[in-house]
C-alpha cells in the first residue's frame, strides 16, 4: 500500500498532466478518439436496424370486389408492407419477384367474394421472396397476422343482414340471433428460391462482397505504404519504366492474388454453407473481379495520402465500417431510413451482393443483373482510375 501511495504522489500527476497536454496537442489522436466511435455507433444503429419496413408488396386481384380491396387494405395499412403495384397475371407477378422488384406477392382468386358470401372458406396465395430467410419469416408472420385480424372482423354486409334479421325476430318476442362472422380466409404460402429458409445463403453472399472489398483495400494500402516506408518508391523513379507501367505492375499481382482468395471463398461457400450455384458462374466471377479492383482502388487511393501504416489504418477505420454497414450484406436496404438508402448505390458491395444473390440463389441471367454489374464496373473503373492518377502524381512529384 505504501508503494501505491508513493506512485500516486506529485511526480505521477505531473507526468500524467504532461501526457494529457500532448494528447490535446495531437489533433489526429483526438479526432480518432472521438469521431470514429460516434460515427460508427450512429451508422450501425441506423443501418443495422432489425425491424423490417416498407417491403414491396404487389397484388394480382382477380376478384376486383370490395371484399378483395378490404383484404389488400388489411395487408398494407401497416408500415411493414408498401403496395408497389398490381399485375394482371400470376406469371407477371412471378417475373417481378424473380427480378428483385418485389418482396411479396398476393394472388386473390376470382371467386373470393362469392365464396365469402356463401359462407365458405377461401384460399389466398402468398408468394414470398425467401432469399433473405429472416425477412421472409417476418413477412410471412405479418401476412398471417393481417389475415387473422381480418378473420376476426365481422363481414359488414352479413352483419347488417343478421342485425336486421335479429331485430325482426326480437320484435316477435324471440331472442336475437348472434351476428355471424365472415368465413375464414386461408393462406397458401410459397417461399420462392429458398424454401428451406437457410439464412446462410443470404449472409454468405453478402459477406463475400464485404470480404473481397475490405481485404483488397487493406492489402493494397499495406503494400503501397511499405514501399514508402522502405524508400523503394524513389528507386522506382530511377528506372526507365513509366509511371503507368509502375502502377500497372503493382495492381496486377495484387489482383491475381486477391482473385485466388476469392476463388477459395467461393469454394468454401459452396462446400461448407451449401450456397447454390444456380446461375452463370462467369457472371459471378466478373462481379468478383470488379469488387477486387474496387478494393485495390480504395487502398491505393488511401496510400497516396497516408505517410505510414498507422495513418492508413486510421483512414481505413473511416471507410471500411460504412462500406460494410451500408451494403445490405447483413440487413435489407429496405429496412434502412429513406435518407440513407440512396447512399448505398455508391457502394460496390451493394451491387455485388445483388448480383451474387440473384445469380447464385435465384439463377438469374445477365439480362436481370446487368444494371448492378454495370454499376459495379463503373465504380471499380472510377476508383482504379482516380487512385492510379494520384499515384502517378506522387511518382512525378
Amino acid at each position: 500500500m505504501r508503494r501505491v501511495g508513493r506512485l500516486f504522489r506529485g511526480r505521477f500527476w505531473a507526468l500524467a498532466l504532461k501526457e494529457l497536454r500532448q494528447i490535446r496537442r495531437d489533433r489526429r489522436l483526438t479526432i480518432s478518439l472521438i469521431v470514429p466511435p460516434m460515427l460508427q455507433i450512429l451508422l450501425f444503429g441506423v443501418a443495422l436496424d432489425p425491424d423490417v419496413r416498407d417491403l414491396r408488396l404487389a397484388v394480382v386481384d382477380e376478384s376486383r370486389t370490395p371484399e378483395s380491396r378490404e383484404l389488400i387494405s388489411a395487408l398494407t395499412e401497416n408500415r411493414t408492407f408498401r403496395l408497389a403495384g398490381s399485375y394482371e397475371t400470376t406469371e407477371a407477378l412471378a417475373v417481378a419477384l424473380g427480378s428483385g422488384r418485389l418482396d411479396v406477392g398476393v394472388v386473390v382468386p376470382y371467386d373470393f367474394a362469392r365464396l365469402r358470401v356463401r359462407g365458405r372458406p377461401v384460399t389466398v396465395q402468398v408468394l414470398v421472396n425467401a432469399v433473405n430467410a429472416n425477412t421472409a419469416q417476418i413477412a410471412q408472420g405479418y401476412v398471417e397476422s393481417a389475415i387473422a385480424w381480418l378473420n376476426q372482423r365481422p363481414d359488414r354486409a352479413r352483419a347488417r343482414a343478421d342485425a336486421a334479421t335479429a331485430a325482426s325476430v326480437s320484435a316477435n318476442g324471440h331472442p336475437a340471433a348472434p351476428v355471424a362472422r365472415a368465413p375464414r380466409v386461408q393462406l397458401r404460402t410459397a417461399l420462392l428460391y429458398n424454401p428451406g429458409l437457410v439464412s446462410a445463403w443470404f449472409t454468405v453472399t453478402g459477406v463475400l462482397g464485404t470480404l473481397i472489398t475490405l481485404n483488397g483495400s487493406l492489402v493494397s494500402a499495406a503494400t503501397m505504404i511499405r514501399e514508402k516506408e522502405r524508400g523503394t518508391v524513389e528507386q522506382l523513379l530511377m528506372t526507365p519504366a513509366s509511371a503507368l507501367e509502375v502502377v500497372s505492375a503493382k495492381i496486377v499481382p495484387l489482383f491475381v492474388l486477391l482473385m485466388g482468395m476469392t476463388g477459395l471463398a467461393l469454394i468454401v461457400s459452396r462446400l461448407v454453407f451449401g450456397v447454390p450455384f444456380r446461375g452463370s458462374l462467369t457472371v459471378v466471377v466478373m462481379a468478383c473481379a470488379c469488387c477486387v479492383l474496387a478494393g485495390i482502388g480504395i487502398g491505393t487511393f488511401v496510400s497516396t495520402f497516408a505517410r505510414s501504416a498507422n495513418q492508413a489504418q486510421l483512414v481505413m477505420f473511416f471507410i471500411n465500417p460504412p462500406l460494410a454497414a451500408l451494403s445490405g450484406a447483413f440487413t435489407p436496404i429496405e429496412a434502412m431510413p429513406k435518407w440513407i438508402q440512396p447512399w448505398t448505390q455508391v457502394n460496390p458491395v451493394t451491387h455485388f451482393a445483388a448480383v451474387a444473390r440473384n445469380v447464385l440463389v435465384k439463377g438469374a441471367g445477365l439480362g436481370i443483373v446487368y444494371p448492378d454489374l454495370l454499376a459495379l464496373t463503373a465504380l471499380a473503373g472510377l476508383l482504379v482510375a482516380v487512385s492510379a492518377w494520384r499515384f502517378r502524381r506522387q511518382l512525378s512529384a
